[in-house]
């Protein structure tokens, strides 16, 4: 994994609290997450850890602390959570080796397990070397700084692909509408801030650093964060951050639910059906929303694969990921559905325009609400036309 440490080690495996056969639903598995999961674990022992839940950061982490020699994190075992995994531990501080796998070895390494000790070597070559890297951030010249609208997308790609789906449909989506506002002379009530955030995928670096540099004033001048990392999945869905945490019980703070119903009114009002995902902070969204910043925006899917029902409403294929070349070296020009960025784009440009214009504040009075009043909030129509 990115930022494991450099070891060689030979010793037994271990299973800490792992869930097998794996549990129905996505982050079913707790395993590592909490040191209690490492009571009675043999100190120099490698620990095979189980995906889910919480950060390989916090597992790797929880191992480290028991002793362990080494750890293997297996991927979950749910449908399109199977493949090896390509994580992060988030930055450096890693002293072991810490090692990605598929649930098909994770499985194989357990079921050994039940019939005795297991010897493993395992051995990572690793240096963690500071760089530079560059958030690319551009304010329009008219609104209040005090209701400012930051639209944000990631920059980089993962090493292994040139990253035009993930996430160039994102920064090319903000980067349009930027173009579009100036070309059409729009002069916005409230500032907007096109922020194109670099190091994403090692660990929400740079929109991480944007956020801890604000002032408490500058900090309260974020009117809201619209986000968009991916929005042209090849076998797409129209997934909207579920900014109230109705359906996935992860809410966001005051005004999320706001955000999450201005992107679902206008699906509606054209005629297309969008579904809410968890608002988990895993994209540049997190630091954001971390500070108590009404946030939400738009995905269309990565390796977790399309339903039959899905499929019935969005097109596609059943059984096939919502992107077959996430954090891949095809992930180029050709792995962008232009009917996915074509609809989201517009979708994107719409909230834009929604929280760039209205007078309304967006934070309700309660946590998440969407009882606050979108009076200037609705969809009147397409606020840029061909």
């Amino acid at each position: 994994m990115e930022y494991s440490g450099a070891g060689d080690t030979t010793a037994p495996i271990q299973a800490v609290d792992v869930l097998m056969p794996p549990g129905p639903t996505a982050s079913s598995s707790t395993s590592g997450c909490e040191a209690a999961d490492f009571a009675g674990f043999t100190a120099g022992n490698i620990a095979l850890i189980q995906r889910g839940t919480c950060t390989f950061a916090a597992k790797a982490a929880n191992a480290e602390a028991a002793g362990a020699s080494g750890v293997l994190i297996y991927n979950e075992g749910q449908e399109g959570r199977t493949d090896t995994l390509n994580g992060t531990l988030g930055g450096p501080g890693s002293n072991i080796p810490v090692v990605g796998t598929s649930f098909a070895v994770g499985q194989e390494l357990f079921n050994l397990l039940q019939n005795g000790e297991v010897r493993v070597h395992l051995a990572t070559f690793t240096t963690v070397i500071n760089v530079q890297t560059s958030n690319v951030i551009a304010d329009s010249t008219t609104g209040r700084a005090d209701r400012t609208v930051v639209l944000g997308a990631h920059l980089d790609s993962v090493p292994e692909g040139p990253g035009i789906q993930d996430n160039g449909s994102g920064s090319a989506t903000i980067l349009e509408i930027a173009e579009e506002m100036s070309e059409l002379g729009i002069e916005p009530r409230n500032r907007v801030r096109f922020a194109f955030w670099g190091a994403e995928e090692s660990g929400l670096i740079g929109s991480e650093y944007y956020v801890s540099q604000l002032s408490s004033r500058q900090l309260k001048n974020i009117a809201v964060n619209l986000n968009f990392d991916m929005v042209g999945s090849p076998n797409f869905v129209r997934f909207v951050y579920d900014g109230d945490g109705s359906a996935s019980g992860i809410e966001g703070p005051n005004g999320s639910g706001v955000v999450e119903d201005v992107f679902v009114d206008y699906f509606q009002s054209q005629g297309l059906a969008s579904e809410p995902t968890e608002f988990s902070g895993r994209s540049d969204y997190g630091p954001f929303i971390a500070v108590g910043i009404p946030a939400g925006g738009l995905f269309t899917g990565a390796e977790e694969i399309k339903t039959e029902e899905q499929e019935a409403i969005y097109g596609g294929e059943a059984g096939v990921a919502y992107d077959h070349c996430y954090h891949q070296a095809c992930d180029d020009i050709d792995n962008v559905n232009r009917t996915a960025i074509d609809q989201m784009s517009d979708a994107a440009a719409h909230a834009a325009l929604t929280f760039a214009m209205t007078t309304s504040s967006v934070n309700g009075t309660d946590k998440a609400s969407t009882t606050k009043s979108v009076e200037g909030l609705e969809f009147k129509g397409h606020a840029a036309q061909q």
